[in-house]
C-alpha cells in the first residue's frame, strides 16, 4: 500500500519582504532555496512592537537588513531557534549584533563533522551557534501578546525544538514537521526512534495550525503527522521486505526502493534508510556485519 501525503506546496511570497501571513504573524523570506529549504528559510516574527524572531535563518546579510527594514522601530525581544542547521541559526549572530537580543534554543549542534569524502546531505550543522538562554522541554518564552512554549521534538535533530504559541494555537515546527516534504533523519544525530516519538508526541495536542521554516502552513495537522507516521511505517516495511529477499547494502536497496527518486537525492535517501537500520537493529530485528552504518551488508535476524 502507498500512503498518500497531504503535501503542501503551493506558497506565495516576496523574498526580501516581510509579509502578514495571519493575525499577529510576520514572515521574511531567504533567498536560499535548495532541495533540502524549499523555497528558503522563512523567518517568523510573532507580535508587534516587541517582538519574537523565529528562525533567524543563514549567514546572509541581505536577509537579515530586509528583516530589520521591514521591522522599523520595532524591538526584538527574543530569538527562537528551533535547531543548528545553517538554514536555521547562523543568522543569530547577525541579528544580535544589531539589536543585542538574547538568542534562545535548545543548546549546541549535536552531530559530527561530515567525514572526508563523505557527501553532505543536507544544509550542514551550524557550529557556532551556542543559545544565550538554553530551553528545556516546557519552558516558556513570553512578550507583549505571545507566550511561547518550548517542546523538545529530537529526530531530525537531537537539539530540535518546536515552539508552541499558546495564544492562537500556532506551532511553529521547524523542520520535524513540514508540508512540502518529509524531514531527512541522518544518523548518528537523527535519529529514527526519536523521530517517531517526537510524531506521535504531537497527535497528543490539539494545535490549530503548523508553520514550518519551510513551505507553507499545514492546515490540517493531525492527518498530516498520520500519514507521516504510516510513510515511516511502510518504508520500514518495504526494508525488511527487501532483505527477506536476501542481505544488501544500503546502496543496492536505494533504487530497489526509492524508486524514480531524483539521483542527486540518493545520499539523503540513503541516510534515512540507515536511520530506519539502526532503529531495527537496536530492537534487535535486524544485523550487519562488522559494524553497522552506510557501507555495511545488512540482513533480517
Amino acid at each position: 500500500m502507498v500512503v498518500a501525503i497531504p503535501y503542501r506546496r503551493a506558497m506565495h511570497f516576496s523574498y526580501g519582504k516581510l509579509e502578514p501571513v495571519a493575525p499577529g504573524l510576520r514572515r521574511i523570506v531567504a533567498r536560499n532555496p535548495s532541495p533540502f529549504s524549499f523555497h528558503g528559510t522563512g523567518t517568523y516574527v510573532v507580535g508587534a512592537g516587541e517582538v519574537a524572531v523565529i528562525d533567524p535563518g543563514p549567514l546572509l546579510p541581505d536577509h537579515v537588513a530586509a528583516l530589520l527594514d521591514g521591522l522599523g522601530d520595532e524591538k526584538i525581544r527574543h530569538i527562537l531557534v528551533t535547531h543548528t542547521h545553517v538554514d536555521h541559526s547562523p543568522a543569530t549572530a547577525l541579528l544580535q549584533a544589531a539589536t543585542g537580543a538574547p538568542s534562545h534554543g535548545f543548546g549546541p549542534h549535536g552531530g559530527r563533522p561530515a567525514a572526508a569524502g563523505e557527501v553532505e546531505v543536507e544544509e550542514g550543522g551550524d557550529r557556532d551557534f551556542v543559545p544565550d538562554i538554553r530551553l528545556g522541554d516546557g519552558d516558556v518564552v513570553a512578550g507583549p501578546g505571545y507566550t511561547i512554549e518550548a517542546l523538545h521534538t529530537p529526530g531530525h535533530t537531537s537539539n530540535h525544538l518546536c515552539f508552541a504559541w499558546r495564544e492562537p494555537g500556532i506551532l511553529f515546527t521547524g523542520d520535524h514537521v513540514m508540508g512540502w516534504s518529509t524531514s531527512v533523519v541522518s544518523p548518528p544525530d537523527g535519529d529514527m526512534a526519536d523521530y517517531l516519538a517526537s510524531l506521535r508526541r504531537l497527535l497528543g495536542r490539539d494545535d490549530r495550525v503548523y508553520w514550518p521554516t519551510h513551505g507553507p502552513a499545514i492546515t490540517a495537522p493531525r492527518p498530516h503527522v498520520e500519514a507521516f507516521l504510516a510513510h515511516r511505517a511502510e518504508r520500514e516495511r518495504q526494508i525488511l521486505d527487501a532483505l527477506a529477499r536476501g542481505p544488501a547494502t544500503i546502496a543496492e536497496l536505494v533504487p530497489q526502493i526509492y524508486l524514480g527518486l531524483a539521483p542527486g537525492l540518493h545520499a539523503a535517501a540513503a541516510r534515512s534508510m540507515l536511520a530506519h537500520l539502526l532503529q531495527a537493529h537496536d530492537e534487535g530485528r535486524v544485523a550487519a556485519a562488522g559494524d553497522p552504518g552506510l557501507g555495511a551488508r545488512w540482513w533480517l535476524a
